[in-house]
């Protein structure tokens, strides 16, 4: 039975954070924010009440409890067009922002301006210091062909970084039965990568709830799900998903990848 929104106790404040610089092999993203022995108890304690809470609870819970500073990462996805149209309810003013590697897919783009049309809502997008071009004229063509780690990291990963910054707590669209990886995420966590709070509302759904709730409340959604593509992440690492195919099948295929490091450690 999911807990009634006005029982879930929101965090009056967010305990107090050290920030202490990373090992050298990862100093390129600089100073992350680390948790309290009291921080990371509080937020265990929320997370287990939240377990059996509907997404909107969830949401409304990470808002009161970190509003002005609850922010939203979206790659205009299923389950993260659900998380807007639920923002859009209660909290439109939540800032949400797009990691724009400048390999996204013209479907994708113009999925921003559909939920600006419908929400109300404008995407912020966050981009890396160098675009394609020069990115790849520095590296001596596409580093996804050889190293698509190393291209998630600095195109992905370093942006959500530095898009960070000034906020206390984010959420995600990740679900549990996605990867193994993100099988183990707890609805609310500390995302010891980012020195955020992590919320992951839509972690106990299913694709069958995603597009349930899509097509009753008629969400946009990016158009190449139609055409075969079950998840779609940069154009040239992303391909259609075959008959039987895991629904994550299509990204980074013939690579041993199956996440673009925002969600694992």
């Amino acid at each position: 039975m999911a807990i009634p929104a006005k029982n879930l106790k929101a965090n009056s404040a967010l305990p107090q954070l050290k920030v202490i610089r990373l090992d050298d092999s990862d100093d390129a993203m600089g100073a992350v924010a680390q948790p309290t022995d009291e921080l990371l108890a509080a937020l265990a304690r929320s997370s287990a009440e939240l377990e059996s809470a509907t997404p909107q609870e969830i949401l409304q819970w990470a808002v009161a409890s970190y509003a002005p500073k609850f922010t939203m990462a979206t790659a205009f996805g299923p389950e993260g067009m659900c998380i807007i149209h639920m923002l859009a309810q209660f909290a439109p003013e939540t800032p949400v922002f797009n990691l724009d590697t400048g390999y996204q897919f013209t479907e994708t783009l113009e999925l921003r301006e559909r939920v600006k049309a419908r929400y109300g809502i404008e995407v912020e997008m966050k981009r890396p210091k160098q675009s394609v071009a020069e990115y790849e004229a520095a590296n001596g063509g596409p580093v996804y062909i050889r190293d698509p780690n190393r291209c998630c990291f600095d195109r992905k990963i370093l942006v959500l970084h530095e898009a960070a910054v000034g906020f206390d707590a984010w959420a995600s669209a990740i679900r549990r039965d996605q990867t193994p990886d993100r099988a183990v995420a707890p609805i609310v966590g500390w995302d010891k990568k980012f020195g955020l709070v992590k919320v992951s509302p839509l972690a106990n759904w299913t694709n069958e709830q995603v597009w349930s709730l899509i097509s009753k409340e008629k969400i946009p959604y990016n158009l190449l799900h139609d055409e075969g593509f079950r998840s779609i992440g940069c154009q040239p690492c992303t391909r259609r998903v075959g008959l039987g195919e895991d629904e994550r099948a299509g990204r980074w295929s013939g690579f041993a990848k199956t996440e673009c490091g925002l969600h694992n450690s």
